[in-house]
C-alpha cells in the first residue's frame, strides 16, 4: 500500500517541485478561492480549493492536483482544469508523485512530463519575453492591509486590466456584478499602476488619474476606498473651484469627480443638475489640457458616458489620448449596447450567479404577487375623478395617467404582511408622488409606532433624505427600516443589510433592473438571503442570456416594452420628478391624472407565487422547483417507511437537512412549501410525505392527540414524567419539528421547571433521552 495523499504530498511532490526552483514564497498550499455559496441558519455550501497555487512575480502561474500515491494521477484532472478556467490560470499539473500531467489550458491539450518547470519558464510561456518595464508594471504586488486582501475574481480583473493597458489597450471594460466591489478593484488597478510608475509617455512619473462617477454619494464611497492613497487624492468640487476664482485644481495625481460638475450645461437633465446641486459649475474640463490624465476610470459607465449624444461623452473625446477604463455591473443588452460599442468587449465578467454561488453575493428569493386590481376595467359603481380615456387601464399607467388609492394600499398591507417588521426593505416606486403615496399607506397598517419606521427617500427631501438614507446604510441603527422612492436608490446605495427589494414600478430596462437588484446581494452576517416582492412581473426579466441562464420570452404585459434605453442621459424627462428642461412638469403638459375610488370589488391579492434561485442562477417556478424538490427526496428514501426512520430519529433528520442545505435546499424553502399547500401548521415531514407518496398532510396538533389517545404517555406512572411529555407536545404543536432537535433535550428540561434529578428520578427505569427519542418515533408513527 502507497503513501495517502497527505504523506505523498510531502514525501514526494513536495521536493520535486522544490527540485525545479520553486520556494516556499513560490507556494500556497490548500488554496481556498471562494466562501461558500451562503445557505439558512448562517451556514455556508463547500468551499472550492486547490492543493496547490504556484506563483512567481506576483503572479498566478499553475495549479497542482495532488492523489495518493497509489491512485491514478489523472484522478481529478478535469476537476482542476475547471478550477483553472475559473482562475484564469493558464497551467495545471495532477500527479502522484510519480507520474507528473501537464495540461496547457492555453493549447488546450497536456501530456505527462518527467519534471516541472522552473518558474521562470512559466512566467515566459504565459507572457513571453516582456521588456523590463512592462514586468514591473504587471508583476507589482497588490496593497495588502492586515487580512484584507483581493478575492479571486478581484486579483483576476486587476491583472487583466493592467495586462491590457500595458499592451497599450486605450478602451478597458470591466463587468462585475454589483456588491462585488468594483471601486476596491479600481483601486488596486490605480495602487499598482501608481507603484509601477506606469504612465503615457513612458516616464519615470506617476500616471495622472481621473475617477468619474455619476451621484455624489459614490463619489464619496469611491474617495474613502482609496484612502491609503489620500496624500494624492484630489476632489473636484465646484464650490471650491469657485473660491478659487474659477480656476481647477491641477496639484496631486488622483482626481474625483462627478460627471456634472465638469460637463457643459447643454443637453442635461434636472436628474443631472440636481446631482450637482452642491457643485453648481459648468465645463471646466476644458481647463485641463487634453493630455493632462493618463487614465480616465468611468464608474457605473453604462449609464451615459458612451452614449454618442451624452455631454459627458465630450469628457472623454477631450481626454482622448488618456486610456478609458469602464466599470459596470451590466451586461450586455439592447438598451446598453452603445456601452460595448464604446470600449469593446469586457475583458472580464464576473455575474450575479457567479457571485451567489461562491458566496461573495446573497441568494434571493422572488415572491411574484398577482392582484385582482393589476388592470382597471371600467365599472359604472366606481367614483371617477378625471376623464378616463380608455375602459381599460394596463399596468403601466399605473400612477404615471391613472391612480387607484385603494391599490397602493393593498400593495402597502402586502408588503408589511410578506416581511419581518424590522427587516430594512427598499420599496421602489412610480414617481416621487407614488413614493409619498406609499409612504402614508406603510404608515396606515404598520404596527411600529417611531414616525420614522417607513420614510421617502427622493431627490425632494434633499440633505432631510440623505440623513435618513445614511441611518438606514447603518446597520447599528434600525430606524428607519423601510424607504420608499423612484430611481434615486437604484445605484449608490450601499447598505448591507437589505431583506426585501420592493417592486411596484414596472421597470424599463435589463441595465436598470440589475441595478435595483443590486441593492439586496450584499453579504451581511445573518443575512441567509433576501426576498424580491415583486407587484408588476418586473423580474421576468431575471433571465439574461449572457449572465445568469438561457433568455427566456417574455409575454407578460407587465412589462414595459418601450426600447429607449432607459439609462441615455438626454434632454427629457426625468423619471425621478418628472421635470424638463424648461422647468414645467411633464404632468402639467399631459392630462391631469384620473383619480379612481374602486366601489365595485374588493381589492385583494389572488396569487403569490415564491421562486428560488438554482445552481445556475436561474430563477425556479413553484412547479419546477417541485420537480426538482421530488426527484432529490427520492434519492434518500424509497417509501413512507423509509422517509419515517430518518425523520423520527433527530440525528437522521439533522443530517438529511444538512444534504438538502448542500444542495442549495435549506429550511426556509421547505417552510415555504407548506404555505403551497396551505399546510402552515403541519410538520415539514407531512408535506414531504404528501410531495412523494401523496399522502393525506396531518396538522401537529392532530399528530399530538394521538400521542396523547396512545398508551406511550400512559405508560409512566409518575406524573412529573407525564407532564414533562405532554410539555414537549405541547412545544412541537406550537413551534414544530426544531424543538425535537437532539441537542435541545437539556434546554427543554430547564424551560419546563422540573429539577433535572427530580425529573430522572420520575422516569424510574426509562432513561429520559431514550425516552425523549422514542416521543418522536410515536410522533410520527
Amino acid at each position: 500500500m502507497g503513501f495517502t495523499e497527505s504523506d505523498t504530498r510531502s514525501k514526494l511532490i513536495d521536493p520535486r517541485i522544490k527540485e525545479s526552483g520553486w520556494s516556499e514564497n513560490n507556494i500556497v498550499r490548500e488554496y481556498y478561492f471562494t466562501d461558500g455559496r451562503k445557505l439558512i441558519g448562517n451556514k455556508r455550501g463547500k468551499r472550492y480549493f486547490v492543493d496547490y497555487l504556484l506563483t512567481c512575480k506576483n503572479t498566478n502561474l499553475a495549479i497542482i492536483e495532488a492523489k495518493a500515491e497509489d491512485k491514478d494521477p489523472l484522478d481529478g484532472l478535469q476537476q482542476s482544469i475547471n478550477y483553472a478556467s475559473k482562475l484564469k490560470i493558464d497551467f495545471v499539473y495532477s500527479t502522484n508523485g510519480h507520474k507528473i500531467y501537464e495540461h496547457s489550458l492555453i493549447e488546450g491539450k497536456g501530456q505527462f512530463i518527467e519534471e516541472y518547470p522552473t518558474p521562470n519558464e512559466l512566467f515566459e510561456r504565459k507572457y513571453g519575453k516582456v521588456e523590463a518595464k512592462k514586468e514591473t508594471i504587471i508583476t507589482t504586488p497588490f496593497h495588502i492591509e492586515g487580512t484584507m486582501k483581493p478575492r479571486f475574481y478581484q486579483q483576476i480583473a486587476v491583472q487583466k486590466s493592467i495586462e491590457a493597458i500595458s499592451n497599450g489597450n486605450n478602451r478597458v471594460l470591466l463587468t462585475l456584478a454589483t456588491g462585488t466591489g468594483k471601486t476596491y478593484i479600481a483601486f488596486q488597478i490605480v495602487y499598482r499602476l501608481f507603484q509601477s510608475k506606469w504612465n503615457r509617455d513612458a516616464s519615470e512619473r506617476r500616471p495622472k488619474i481621473l475617477f468619474l462617477a455619476d451621484r455624489n454619494v459614490l463619489k464619496d464611497q469611491s474617495m474613502n476606498t482609496f484612502n491609503p492613497l489620500e496624500k494624492d487624492c484630489v476632489e473636484i468640487n465646484g464650490k471650491a473651484i469657485k473660491k478659487r476664482g474659477g480656476k481647477v485644481p491641477t496639484a496631486g495625481n488622483i482626481f474625483f469627480a462627478i460627471y456634472q460638475s465638469i460637463a457643459d450645461n447643454a443637453n442635461r437633465t434636472v436628474e443631472v443638475l440636481e446631482e450637482e446641486s452642491e457643485d453648481d459649475v459648468t465645463g471646466y474640463y476644458k481647463q485641463y489640457p487634453s493630455n493632462f490624465f493618463d487614465l480616465i476610470i468611468i464608474d457605473e459607465c453604462h449609464r451615459g458616458s458612451a452614449n454618442d449624444e451624452s455631454s459627458w461623452r465630450k469628457i472623454l473625446e477631450h481626454f482622448s489620448s488618456a486610456v478609458h477604463l469602464g466599470l459596470t455591473a451590466t451586461p450586455k443588452r439592447d438598451d446598453n449596447g452603445d456601452t460595448y460599442k464604446y470600449f469593446g468587449d469586457p475583458i472580464y465578467e464576473y455575474s450575479l450567479k457567479d457571485g451567489i454561488n461562491d458566496g461573495f453575493l446573497t441568494p434571493y428569493k422572488v415572491k411574484r404577487i398577482q392582484t385582482n386590481i393589476d388592470e382597471y376595467k371600467f365599472d359604472p359603481n366606481d367614483i371617477i375623478e378625471g376623464e378616463l380615456e380608455k375602459q381599460i387601464v394596463t399596468l403601466e399607467q399605473f400612477e404615471k395617467e391613472v391612480v387607484i388609492p385603494k391599490r397602493t394600499e393593498l400593495l402597502a398591507k402586502t408588503i408589511l404582511e410578506n416581511m419581518n417588521t424590522m427587516d430594512k426593505t427598499i420599496v421602489f416606486c412610480v414617481n416621487q408622488k407614488h413614493a409619498a403615496d406609499m409612504k402614508v399607506a406603510i404608515d396606515k397598517f404598520k404596527t411600529i409606532k417611531d414616525n420614522n419606521y417607513c420614510v421617502r427617500v427622493t431627490s425632494d427631501e434633499g440633505d432631510i433624505g440623505r440623513e435618513f438614507l445614511e441611518a438606514f446604510q447603518n446597520n447599528d441603527k434600525d430606524i428607519p427600516t423601510i424607504l420608499t422612492s423612484s430611481k434615486m436608490l437604484t445605484t449608490g446605495v450601499d447598505a448591507k443589510n437589505v431583506r426585501n427589494v420592493v417592486l411596484t414600478a414596472p421597470i424599463k430596462s435589463m441595465t436598470e433592473f440589475k441595478q435595483i437588484i443590486g441593492r439586496g446581494t450584499r453579504v451581511f452576517e445573518g443575512k441567509d438571503f433576501f426576498t424580491i416582492i415583486d407587484f408588476v412581473g418586473a423580474t421576468n426579466l431575471f433571465y439574461d442570456s449572457r449572465w445568469d441562464g438561457e433568455a427566456e420570452e417574455i409575454n407578460s404585459t407587465s412589462t414595459n416594452t418601450d426600447k429607449t434605453p432607459k439609462d441615455k442621459i438626454t434632454a427629457g424627462v426625468d423619471d425621478e420628478n418628472h421635470s424638463n428642461i424648461d422647468g414645467t412638469t411633464a404632468d402639467a403638459k399631459r392630462s391631469q391624472k384620473v383619480i379612481i375610488d374602486v366601489k365595485g370589488k374588493k381589492l385583494k391579492v389572488i396569487n403569490i407565487e415564491t421562486t428560488y434561485v438554482g445552481e445556475d442562477g436561474k430563477p425556479l417556478k413553484t412547479a419546477d422547483y417541485l420537480e426538482l424538490l421530488i426527484g432529490i427526496l427520492g434519492t434518500f428514501y424509497n417509501d413512507e417507511d423509509g422517509l419515517r426512520e430518518i425523520w423520527s430519529n433527530p440525528k437522521n433528520r439533522k443530517e438529511l437537512l444538512q444534504k438538502l442545505r448542500d444542495m442549495n435546499i435549506d429550511e426556509s424553502q421547505l417552510d415555504d412549501l407548506k404555505q403551497i399547500f396551505e399546510a402552515q401548521e403541519s410538520d415539514i415531514y407531512d408535506v414531504l410525505a404528501h410531495l412523494s407518496f401523496n399522502l393525506d398532510i396531518k396538522t401537529r396538533t392532530e399528530r399530538v392527540l394521538h400521542v396523547e389517545n396512545s398508551d406511550f404517555v400512559e405508560k409512566y406512572h409518575n406524573e412529573k414524567a407525564k407532564e414533562f411529555i405532554e410539555f414537549i407536545l405541547d412545544r412541537y404543536k406550537k413551534d414544530g419539528v426544531k424543538e425535537l432537535d437532539d441537542t435541545n433535550l437539556s434546554t427543554l428540561v430547564k424551560l419546563s421547571g422540573i429539577d433535572k434529578s427530580e425529573l430522572k428520578d420520575s422516569f424510574g427505569s426509562y432513561n429520559v433521552r431514550d425516552e425523549y427519542f422514542g416521543l418522536q418515533r410515536e410522533i410520527y408513527r
